[in-house]
């Protein structure tokens, strides 16, 4: 099946001499969720809005379900929903009449059926005649997502779809970019929130300083790059950590009542771990607890970005 997105050679350079874009490869698969992250200025914006038609790439090419950004403009855009991150909308709309009216630019025929089932899916048909200026910022993010959804794209992108709002609705906004991949739509969401990104996504990109440096499923990620950490919880503290220890290299904390070994988390099942724990029992310490933690997306993505820069 052709991929619903497919990136080659992407470079964008602005007159000012600023790259934004150096040479990105990206292919997204039809029904996937995909998290591209990256600090503020890495391209993530830019990137969006070359494929949706608002940016003129410099170079390479983007297809949307096989249609060319560029020579095929009206078809590749007819697939593409997005929803901006700044919340901009007509104040003086009623909610109705703004989501119809953005399924009409389309050239999509009106369907009040679709509408109404759009709205309550997002849980604004009770505030279909409400002005947007009447609306809570949470619910304002709602229209902009109908908006999006309005001429039924195949290919929807967020760009920081929970910023700005609480953690309930967060959640409740997780739980609709789940709904709307199991209806067919493909997802790409750019996100400060790593939460998010380990919550939903089923790959992960990283994106610094215009290039695309890492593109992985998200469990094999956590598995090939994470960290595990093993605590052991001393029986008495220590004063120091014994000489027979320095090949695990463990630190002291919790004032010498704790033992805290990071190893790799592919070597999780080999004698590392094991090794330690025959050469306390060899030194004569004793411990009461074991506990092992695996690091977060978080742990890896800063890991990741430190590790690019200091090779930059």
């Amino acid at each position: 099946m052709e991929p619903i997105l497919a990136i080659s050679g992407l470079t964008k350079t602005y007159a000012s001499g600023l790259t934004a874009l150096d040479g990105v490869d990206l292919t997204i698969d039809r029904g996937e969720i995909f998290a591209l992250l990256g600090p503020n200025g890495a391209g993530k914006t830019t990137l969006i809005s070359i494929v949706c038609g608002i940016v003129t790439p410099s170079g390479g090419s983007v297809r949307v379900a096989g249609f060319d950004i560029a020579r095929d403009y009206r078809q590749a855009r007819f697939r593409t929903g997005l929803v901006p991150q700044e919340l901009s909308t007509d104040a003086f709309e009623r909610v109705i009449d703004t989501v119809r009216f953005s399924r009409g630019l389309f050239g999509r025929r009106r369907d009040d059926a679709v509408i109404e089932q759009l709205l309550t899916d997002l849980s604004l048909w009770d505030k279909r005649d409400s002005k947007i200026m009447a609306l809570s910022g949470g619910m304002k993010r709602r229209v902009l997502i109908a908006k999006a959804l309005a001429h039924e794209p195949e290919l929807l992108f967020l760009d920081e779809p929970t910023a700005g709002v609480d953690v309930e609705l967060r959640r409740d906004m997780w739980r609709l970019v789940r709904g709307l991949r199991a209806r067919g739509t493909t997802i790409i969401l750019t996100t400060h929130y790593i939460e998010e990104a380990e919550e939903m996504a089923d790959r992960v990109g990283v994106i610094l300083k215009g290039r695309l440096i890492l593109v992985e499923e998200k469990t094999a990620l956590m598995k090939k790059l994470g960290k595990r950490t093993l605590t052991v919880s001393l029986s008495e503290p220590l004063a120091a950590v014994p000489p027979t220890l320095a090949a695990w290299a463990p630190v002291l904390k919790a004032e010498g009542t704790e033992l805290e070994y990071v190893f790799d988390a592919a070597a999780s099942e080999r004698p590392g771990v094991a090794g330690m724990l025959r050469a306390l029992s060899d030194a004569g310490i004793g411990y009461k607890d074991l506990n092992t933690q695996q690091s977060s997306l978080e742990d890896i993505f800063v890991g990741l970005l430190h590790g690019e820069g200091a090779r930059a």
